[in-house]
C-alpha cells in the first residue's frame, strides 16, 4: 500500500538476532574468549569490546555440537551466493559446528551482528576455517569476516552486509536486497528492471538502502524503541549514497539526487517476506523501466549521450584512436566475464542527423560476432525517435567512437572522448 501522507510508517521488530556457523574437524582448539583476545589490535572499538562484552553476558551464546544435529545447509544457494568448491568440501568433512548467536534491540549500532561475526572470525581463524553467515547464507573467510567491521572512524561498506540479488520475469528484471533485516528493516525490492541494467540498478539499490538505513536508525535513536519508524514517501538517492556504500567515500558521487517513491507491500503469507518497493515518483509518464534508465543515466553522469563533432588532428581524434584501438580486447574481457565486478560496459556511437552525427551511449548486453553490437540506448536521441532509454538497439562497431565501464562511482575505465569534453575542449557542431 503507498501511503497518502508524507511518511510511511514502517513496524520495529522488538530484537534482532545474528546466527554464524563455524563447521570444523574435530572439536574447538581453544575457548572463544582466548581466540578474541587474540584480535587485540586488530579490531577497532567499539566491536572488539563488544565482542568481549556481549561472550560475557546472556546476549550471547556460543555453542560446539556434532554437525549430524543440524539440517544440511543447501549447497545450491551457498553456491548462488558465492560458495566454492573448497568451501563446501570443508562443510562436508566437517563433524561439528560451532554456533555463535547474539540477541541485541534494534537500532545502531548493530551489537548482535558486528560482535557474533567477530566471534566467529576469531573462532574460524584458530582452525583455519570458514564462517558461515546463517542470514545472508554466505561463506565468508575469516579475514573478510574482519574486514567487513567497522574501522577506527566506524565505517562499514553496506555491500559487506547487504547482497542485491535478481531474477527475470516477463516484465524485466526483478532485484530485491538481502540483509536489511538484520538491522530490522523491512527489504527494499524494485520490479520491472530493464534488463540492461543490471549491474547499475543494483548498485541504485544498494544507494537506496544506505540512505533509509540512515532514516531508520535514526529513528531509533531513542532511549525506548519505537513501535514504528516514519521513513519518507518520495526518498531521494545520490552518487554519494551509492559510494559510500561501495566503501568510496572520498567518491562523493556529486550526481543529481534521483527521486523514488516507497511503497508498503505487506506479505500476505505469515511466512513470506513484507517488502519496501522502489516505484518511479507519482506523475512519472511512460514506463517504469524508462524512468530507472534515466535514473541510472542520472547517478552515473560520468558518461554524456547527444555530443556532436567532427574536427581532425586534435585532442577528440586521439581519444577516438585510442578508444578504438582497445575495442578487440574489452570485447574479450566482455566475453570472458572479466570486467570488474558491478560494472557495466558501454559503447558511444555515431546516429546521422541533418548537421552531422549525433553520438550517444548504449549498455552493451551481448557482443558474439566482432562487427555488431547488441545493446540498450542509455539516452533518447534527438535524431531518431525510435532510440529511447531502454529501447534496444543494434551497433556497428565501425560506429563506435568511445567505450566505458561503469561502476556504482561512474567511469573507471576509459570513457577518453568524455575526458576531452571534461577538459573544456567541447568541438562545434559540423557543417
Amino acid at each position: 500500500m503507498l501511503i497518502t501522507d508524507d511518511f510511511l510508517p514502517v513496524p520495529v521488530p522488538e530484537s534482532l538476532s545474528a546466527t554464524y556457523l563455524v563447521p570444523m574437524a574435530g572439536l574447538p582448539r581453544m575457548s572463544p574468549k582466548t581466540a578474541v583476545r587474540a584480535l587485540a589490535g586488530r579490531l577497532a572499538e567499539p566491536v572488539f569490546g563488544l565482542a568481549k562484552q556481549m561472550l560475557d553476558s546472556p546476549l550471547m551464546s556460543v555453542d560446539t555440537r556434532p554437525i549430524s544435529e543440524f539440517p544440511e545447509l543447501p549447497p545450491d544457494l551457498l553456491t548462488a551466493f558465492g560458495a566454492t568448491e573448497e568451501q563446501l568440501g570443508r562443510l562436508a568433512s566437517a563433524s561439528h559446528l560451532v554456533v555463535v548467536q547474539a540477541e541485541y534491540r534494534p537500532g545502531w549500532p548493530p551489537a548482535h551482528e558486528w560482535a557474533a561475526r567477530a566471534v566467529a572470525a576469531a573462532i574460524a581463524e584458530t582452525v583455519d576455517g570458514d564462517v558461515v553467515d546463517v542470514f545472508g547464507l554466505q561463506f565468508l573467510d575469516p579475514a573478510a569476516a574482519l574486514r567487513s567491521l567497522p574501522d577506527e572512524r566506524g565505517r562499514i561498506r553496506l555491500v559487506d552486509w547487504v547482497l542485491v540479488p535478481y531474477s527475470s520475469d516477463a516484465e524485466g528484471l526483478w532485484f530485491t536486497t538481502k540483509g536489511l533485516r538484520r538491522f530490522g528493516l523491512l527489504e527494499l525490492q524494485t520490479q520491472g528492471v530493464p534488463d540492461h541494467l543490471t549491474r547499475a540498478w543494483g548498485a541504485v539499490l544498494t544507494g537506496a538502502a544506505r540512505r533509509l538505513l540512515r532514516t531508520w536508525t535514526d529513528g531509533l535513536a531513542g532511549e525506548e524503541v519505537p513501535a514504528f519508524v516514519q521513513l519518507p514517501v518520495l526518498a531521494t538517492v545520490t552518487g554519494h549514497d551509492i559510494a559510500v556504500a561501495y566503501g568510496n567515500p572520498e567518491q562523493h558521487g556529486a550526481t543529481a539526487p534521483v527521486l523514488l517513491a516507497l511503497e508498503l507491500d505487506p506479505a500476505t503469507d505469515p511466512e513470506a517476506d513484507s517488502f519496501i518497493t522502489l516505484r518511479p515518483p507519482p506523475g512519472h509518464p511512460g514506463p517504469a523501466g524508462r524512468y530507472f534508465a534515466t535514473a541510472c543515466a542520472t547517478l552515473f553522469a560520468g558518461i554524456q549521450p547527444d555530443v556532436r563533432y567532427a574536427r581532425s588532428g586534435d585532442a577528440m581524434s586521439k581519444a577516438i584512436a585510442t578508444a578504438r584501438a582497445g575495442l578487440g580486447d574489452i570485447r574479450a574481457r566482455f566475453l570472458a566475464g572479466a570486467l570488474p565486478p558491478e560494472s557495466q560496459l558501454v559503447v558511444k556511437y555515431g546516429l546521422p542527423a541533418d548537421e552531422g552525427p549525433e553520438y550517444v551511449w548504449a549498455g552493451v548486453t551481448s557482443w558474439e560476432a566482432p562487427e555488431r553490437i547488441v545493446g540498450a540506448s542509455a539516452s533518447d536521441a534527438s535524431s531518431d525517435p525510435s532510440v529511447r532509454i531502454g529501447s534496444p538497439v543494434v551497433v556497428e562497431s565501425t560506429d563506435v567512437i568511445d567505450w566505458a565501464v561503469l561502476d556504482g562511482t561512474g567511469v573507471i575505465e576509459g570513457g577518453w572522448t568524455q575526458a576531452v569534453l571534461d577538459a573544456g575542449e567541447r568541438p562545434h557542431p559540423s557543417h
